[in-house]
């Protein structure tokens, strides 16, 4: 029976299969498997033959444990009797001098691993979708808004532009933090290595190389939980960041704005209103990223434990860790679906930025003014009195400067007519887009190499 969304719902099939029990299973007895070997390696226990150990281990399966679990109540137990069970004597030293989130701890760098390699991998292909709109609309004119209001002409290019910057900061905390998030710990039961009797550097060491992980400088009982509450962190930002692109692709849809809209071919849009087309998978975004974003104070409470340790943040991490993982797969997964689809209507931007008649250039006409010689709140002061009474009487901005006494004394027809040029007053915005692709590129090349 299934209850949980993301179990059927929610995340990719390959971010599924990195926290299915199986897998998550297979990697705690990975990591006694590495511990057996450098045990051996330094000299703590005797040569152990370490394919039987994987062979007679390797079907063991997360319903047996989960059987041993209910007689004696310990999950790392329930391995461990499990393994015993099957591999008899040759189990002799599994698990020997360690405490159990040594393999927990270790097991979760190693999930966790593959899981930021799927978000990374996501990203940057979500980041390369929206450097594709930027470049092809470099020069396409649409009104900025702020307040949701008319501000100041920009391109959707230079808009696009934000995003990846925006996304790019998010692949450049992911590509940071992993060195911080996935590491092993392999230090006994309050972190001294004391069951090693002197060699416990030599286990650590031997182990994680084994694993491919290099280790916490220092840990208690547990590694520093701030390593998960910062990958919490991370993950309910980039979600956030989405979700705002999610929200600004919803409110561009809208029928009185119209100028972006989600690709929904034959989807239903309502069970009553056959005409709805609704940004439905933008509303999910929104929808998920605010579930992600809750993800967070549990997180961050789980940092301040008792003394070593104590389990208060095992239960919530069983829960938090996956289902954050999960949220953020689908939520990059969605929007790349999204854009993928994404149709942009030029004429409409045109439009809707020609409607508010010139207004959107008011500081354009203040500079100018300036300009002339006029003090700049003197020539604010006059712009906002013209600017309101055109909007009154219904006029365009400049048909309201060319009847102001004022204004003609300090500017001509023609001067006035030079300033009220939409591709005039878009500043240094291709620059600024150029700066935020060779940005992105940069963080995209830092991604790739880690990957390989």
């Amino acid at each position: 029976m299934s209850i949980c969304p993301l179990e059927f719902r929610y995340g990719s099939n390959e971010m599924r299969k990195v926290f299915d029990r199986d897998n998550m299973l297979r990697k705690m007895i990975d990591v006694e498997i590495a511990l057996l070997k450098a045990l051996e390696e330094c000299g703590l226990a005797d040569k152990t033959n370490y394919s039987d150990i994987a062979e007679c281990s390797r079907e063991i399966s997360y319903e047996e444990v989960d059987r041993i679990e209910r007689e004696i109540g310990h999950d790392i137990m329930a391995i461990l009797e499990a393994i015993d069970r099957r591999c008899g004597s040759k189990s002799r030293y599994i698990h020997y001098g360690a405490t159990s989130n040594d393999i927990i701890d270790t097991a979760w760098a190693l999930t966790l691993r593959e899981a930021l390699s799927i978000v990374r991998e996501k990203l940057v292909r979500l980041i390369e979708r929206l450097k594709k709109i930027a470049l092809e609309h470099r020069d396409t004119l649409m009104v900025g808004r702020t307040h949701g209001q008319h501000a100041l002409p920009i391109t959707l290019g230079f808009k696009a532009a934000n995003y990846i910057y925006e996304f790019s900061r998010s692949l450049e905390r992911v590509i940071e933090a992993e060195k911080r998030i996935v590491r092993g710990k392999m230090a006994g039961a309050v972190g001294t290595m004391a069951g090693w009797r002197g060699r416990g550097l030599c286990v650590e060491e031997k182990t994680l190389s084994h694993l491919g992980l290099e280790p916490h400088t220092i840990a208690t009982q547990v590694a520093p939980r701030d390593g998960y509450a910062e990958l919490v962190s991370i993950m309910a930002i980039l979600g956030s960041q989405i979700e705002r692109l999610a929200l600004e692709i919803r409110e561009l849809m809208r029928p009185e704005i119209a100028e972006l809209s989600e690709g929904v071919g034959e989807r239903v849009g309502s069970s009553t209103m056959p005409q709805k087309a609704n940004p439905v998978q933008s509303e999910k975004i929104s929808g998920l990223a605010r579930v992600l974003r809750g993800m967070v104070v549990a997180s961050l409470e789980n940092i301040p434990l008792w003394h070593e340790r104590d389990l208060s943040n095992s239960s919530s991490e069983r829960i938090i860790i996956p289902h954050t993982m999960l949220l953020i797969d689908e939520i990059v997964g969605t929007m790349i679906r999204v854009l993928d689809g994404l149709k942009i209507f030029p004429d409409r931007m045109r439009a809707n930025l020609e409607s508010s008649r010139g207004h959107v250039l008011a500081e354009a006409l203040m500079l100018k003014l300036t300009d002339k010689g006029i003090n700049r709140q003197r020539a604010h002061s006059i712009v906002m009195r013209i600017s309101r009474r055109a909007m009154e009487l219904n006029r365009s901005l400049l048909e309201e400067a060319l009847r102001d006494d004022e204004v003609r004394s300090i500017l001509t027809e023609d001067e006035l007519k030079k300033v009220f040029s939409y591709t005039d007053y878009l500043g240094n915005y291709r620059e600024l887009i150029d700066r935020a692709v060779k940005y992105a590129e940069s963080m995209i090349e830092r991604s790739v190499g880690k990957s390989q």
